[in-house]
């Protein structure tokens, strides 16, 4: 083997995988002009895509460099760069002999937000993209799920190990249900009407059909939820103040957007005997179930304690709507929550919600 070939090892242990599925296919080749490193815009070095007749046509994506595909370059041993490469299946016509330049797009839109962010996708994440998946496209897939590609077990290369993640297109309401519950099982109860976990853009909502409808809600009621952190934009904490005649109640404050989600994940996890942690930039709240009502404050972090009855109560009071939601069963506390402005990637406001 030439040092050249050494150098490419990653590389070659993801084409072999799919030459594995594909046999000698050629596939559709994408390349990175300009490296990353150098002052490009493009994260990957490239994305392939093949031509996949089972179950139905489709194209079949794989990135090329959240892992190191050369010489081994981080100091973890045990995995390759970020340990996964994304795939991504997109229905085509028989005819079709070029994959849409918006699935290319997409797939460096999420090594953009893994190599700014330092944050990494694993089975079982999910990703609201806040409006159709493919820009401009009429479309109820508004959000990503990922879970494991169902062809690509995850493989041992000389650079560490790699997982194949692969991505799947998700309503709106699919991807509520996902959080409330989890989202490899939601994908396992749909897998017979939704094989591979293949996007196709022109389809509705799984939840419409009511055998999955029906396996969710028995899921949620069985299982809780499996999202133990929600992120939530203009998280606040007041405490509260001595005053005249008492004192003040402490005020919690969330954005409207996930204000509802809030409210169901709490019955979700703290009456099953999990915590729920509300997370932001500057903040970190954790609620769990407790006796009574009762605060813990750490620097930039806070441990609420809700009796069974105030969990109940705010699940059903709270909404994502502008204004403060107060307790019979704790008055010790207020949430407040305030209007959600969701803004495009110019910095436009093109959606207020509460």
């Amino acid at each position: 083997m030439s040092e050249e070939e050494v150098e490419a090892s990653g590389w070659d242990a993801i084409e072999e995988q799919m030459k594995r599925l594909y046999g000698e296919q050629e596939p559709k080749h994408y390349g990175t002009l300009v490296p990353y490193i150098l002052g490009g815009k493009d994260p990957l070095n490239g994305i392939s895509a093949y031509k996949a007749e089972l179950p139905y046509p489709h194209w079949h994506f794989v990135t090329f460099g959240f892992s190191e595909l050369y010489a081994k370059e981080s100091t973890d041993p045990e995995y390759s760069g970020y340990g996964f490469e994304l795939t991504f299946r997109l229905s085509r016509t028989a005819d079709e002999q070029e994959p849409p330049a918006w699935a290319l797009n997409l797939l460096q839109n999420m090594a953009r937000y893994v190599f700014s962010s330092g944050n990494f996708f694993a089975s079982g994440h999910h990703l609201d993209a806040n409006g159709p998946i493919c820009l401009g496209a009429d479309s109820k897939l508004t959000a990503l799920a990922f879970t494991d590609d169902p062809e690509l077990p995850a493989i041992d290369t000389p650079n560490g190990h790699v997982e194949f993640l692969q991505m799947a297109g998700i309503t709106a309401d699919e991807l509520e249900a996902m959080t409330i519950w989890n989202t490899n099982a939601f994908l396992q109860a749909a897998s017979d009407v939704l094989p591979y976990y293949i996007t196709d853009l022109t389809r509705d909502s799984l939840l419409r059909i009511p055998g999955i409808a029906d396996a969710v809600r028995e899921g949620i009621e069985r299982d809780g939820s499996s999202t133990g952190f929600l992120y939530v934009d203009q998280l606040g904490w007041e405490p509260g103040k001595n005053r005249l005649f008492g004192k003040a109640p402490t005020v919690l404050t969330m954005g409207a957007k996930q204000a509802e989600m809030a409210a169901r994940l709490l019955s979700a996890r703290l009456l099953k005997g999990r915590e729920l942690s509300l997370t932001s930039r500057e903040l970190h709240v954790v609620l769990e179930l407790g006796e009574e009502t009762g605060f813990k404050e750490g620097e930039k972090s806070v441990r609420i304690s809700l009796s069974e009855e105030a969990v109940r109560e705010l699940s059903s009071v709270l909404r994502p709507v502008q204004g403060e939601y107060k307790l019979a069963a704790a008055k010790e506390l207020i949430v407040r929550v305030n209007k959600t402005y969701i803004k495009d990637q110019d910095g436009q406001v093109v959606e207020t919600i509460g």
